[in-house]
C-alpha cells in the first residue's frame, strides 16, 4: 500500500547522498515524479533514497558510503532525503536499525 516507509533526514539541495552499505545499484530514475535510487545489498535487503538525483546508474556496484547521487530540492512529499529499507516487495523494515 501507498505511504511514508522509512525515515526523514536532514539534507541540503545539492547535497551528496552516499550508499548506506556495500550493494548494487537496482534503480534509478523517476518514483512518484520525483528522483531516486535503489541499492539492492548482500544480505537482501533494498535501500532507497529519496529525492535524489543518480550519479550512478543500474548495475554500477558502490561501496559502503560512496556517493550516490545529489539532493535534489524540496519536492513538496520531502524537503529533506527519505531514506527506506525493505526485504521484499511489501516488506518495509526500520532503516536506522540498520545503522551500527
Amino acid at each position: 500500500m501507498r505511504g511514508h516507509r522509512g525515515v526523514d533526514l536532514t539534507a541540503r539541495t545539492g547535497q551528496d547522498i552516499v550508499a548506506a552499505e556495500d550493494g548494487v545499484v537496482a534503480f534509478g530514475g523517476v518514483v512518484v515524479g520525483g528522483p531516486g535510487i535503489s541499492i539492492d545489498h548482500e544480505d537482501g535487503i533494498r535501500t532507497t533514497y529519496q529525492p535524489v538525483f543518480p550519479t550512478v546508474a543500474v548495475g554500477d556496484v558502490v561501496q559502503e558510503g560512496q556517493p550516490i547521487g545529489r539532493m535534489a530540492p524540496p519536492n513538496g512529499d520531502h524537503d529533506g532525503l527519505h531514506w527506506g529499507a525493505k526485504t521484499g516487495p511489501d516488506t518495509y523494515i526500520n532503516p536506522l536499525t540498520l545503522l551500527d
